[in-house]
């Protein structure tokens, strides 16, 4: 008995985009925020605390053009490694820019906006056992 032309045919798989863990995109972050002299990077660990990402980070730029220029050079970066669904918010009024690539919020602040709300504080405070480490720990 002999095969058909597609029964003998291997079933190709379907080919996958490549899947970064958290960590990939944490490390990926935090160098490219130390590369563009981004101040005061801190992250935190949120994995088991809550359910909204594994990490938080969180920056400083000098001014509006540099929290922009951070935030944009981040995303970018996150884009060229093939991380899916990297939405930006904040931009163009720069004070204060959020980017989302799912298991790691970046956050990135003017300084005297980053005092005013001091989410650091209030997201490793909050957490039991939290705690803030900067790129230096």
């Amino acid at each position: 008995m002999a095969l058909s032309a597609a029964a003998s045919t291997p079933a190709t798989a379907p080919v996958s985009e490549p899947r970064y863990d958290a960590e990939e995109i944490l490390a990926l972050a935090l160098a490219r925020l130390e590369d563009d002299k981004a101040e005061d990077i801190i992250h935190i660990e949120l994995r088991g605390k809550t359910t909204i990402a594994d990490y938080m980070v969180v920056a400083t730029g000098r001014s509006q053009r540099h929290v922009g220029a951070l935030a944009e050079h981040l995303a970018e970066a996150f884009k060229a490694r093939g991380v899916k669904g990297v939405r930006i918010e904040g931009l163009p009024a720069a004070d204060w820019v959020l980017i989302d690539a799912s298991d790691v919020i970046v956050h990135i602040f003017q300084p005297e906006v980053r005092g005013f709300y001091n989410i650091e504080k209030m997201w490793s405070g909050a957490l039991a056992g939290g705690s803030a480490r900067t790129t230096r720990d």
